[in-house]
């Protein structure tokens, strides 16, 4: 392997070491309560000494009505360690409920196992778990994230979990997108969102990079920042069927027909126009207004145009390359 892609994989594996905070989680989960009544959540990537998935989870158990919350974390039981993987046991907690006089989960309260593995979400013991559960609720591996949602798709779980918006565009997860089997959650794409991170990485970041741009300090605590991450789910949300107001009407000048594709150009997903029953190249961003009942996609550029145009990934007008574009149409019965 070459120097320049160990250095690459370096920095993948520390975006990988992102730990969601417990205020960007209750904002998104607070849209789904009603799916979790009388299921098992499985939180599969999630240390529940350092994690705040779990402590959502136990904390809120009995008002979302839980059956049960199991977690396992990859080879890591020792607090503010995060997956530094030196422990000598991965473990694996299952809580039900139970409570002491506080009504506060303890560590005495959640049965603790050890799995003989080290905690892959991919490992066979892992996945016996994953069989039990209803629902997943995690912050993944950014750089297995192909891997773990066809994990999830195998299994027919339904899922609400944190991913690179790049994400949106590779080939294995946009056809689910297509097919209405993924979509995003309810905050918005691109949204700012802060991470806890190792000591030793906040310690790089703070003599690399640039303060706002690749992490903040908040209360003398830094955090990582990531502009780029997103929620993807199969959980209904009532905000993913308003109908989006269309205002504009059609004209050539202002909606051309791309050179390499039967679609016209519409820049602005608030500039759709009403009248228009065709194809249009709208952009990625149109993803956090997608009603299924409203529109239909019909592709992503590059994987329309790579069977008409030999290396071509973007649409063209006037031989200049648009931007990643999605091509959608309105569903014309509603």
């Amino acid at each position: 392997m070459s120097a320049n892609r160990n250095l690459h994989q370096a920095k993948t594996n520390k975006k990988d070491e992102f730990y969601t905070q417990l205020v960007d989680i209750e904002n998104e989960l607070r849209h789904y309560t009603a799916h979790f009544r009388g299921k098992v959540v499985y939180c599969n990537c999630d240390d529940p000494r350092v994690s705040n998935f779990f402590h959502y989870f136990a904390y809120n158990f009995r008002v979302l009505g839980l059956k049960k919350l199991i977690t396992t974390c990859y080879k890591n039981q020792q607090m503010d360690m995060f997956s530094q993987h030196d422990a000598e046991k991965a473990i694996w907690l299952e809580y039900d409920g139970t409570e002491n006089e506080t009504g506060v989960p303890s560590v005495e309260d959640i049965g603790i196992h050890y799995l003989e593995g080290d905690g892959d979400f991919r490992s066979a013991e892992c996945i016996e778990l994953l069989k039990q559960a209803d629902i997943v609720v995690t912050n993944p591996p950014f750089s297995l994230f192909r891997e773990y949602v066809a994990q999830l798709i195998e299994y027919d779980k339904k899922f609400l979990i944190i991913g690179h918006q790049n994400a949106i565009t590779y080939k294995e997860i946009f056809p689910l997108i297509k097919d209405n089997k993924l979509w995003l959650g309810v905050t918005p794409r691109g949204k700012d969102m802060l991470f806890d991170v190792p000591k030793d990485y906040a310690n790089e970041l703070v003599a690399t990079k640039k303060e706002g741009s690749a992490y903040r300090i908040v209360d003398g605590i830094v955090y990582g920042r990531l502009g780029s991450a997103c929620w993807y789910t199969n959980l209904d949300y009532r905000q993913r069927h308003e109908e989006l107001i269309l205002y504009k009407r059609y004209s050539p000048e202002e909606y051309p027909t791309y050179d390499n594709y039967d679609a016209i150009e519409v820049s602005k997903t608030a500039e759709i126009p009403m009248d228009w029953d065709g194809a249009m190249g709208v952009p990625i961003t149109f993803l956090n207004k997608h009603n299924p009942e409203q529109f239909e996609i019909d592709g992503l550029c590059w994987l329309l145009l790579r069977d008409l145009e030999a290396g071509e990934s973007m649409f063209k007008i006037d031989g200049k390359r648009k931007y990643r574009r999605i091509v959608v149409r309105r569903r014309t019965e509603i």
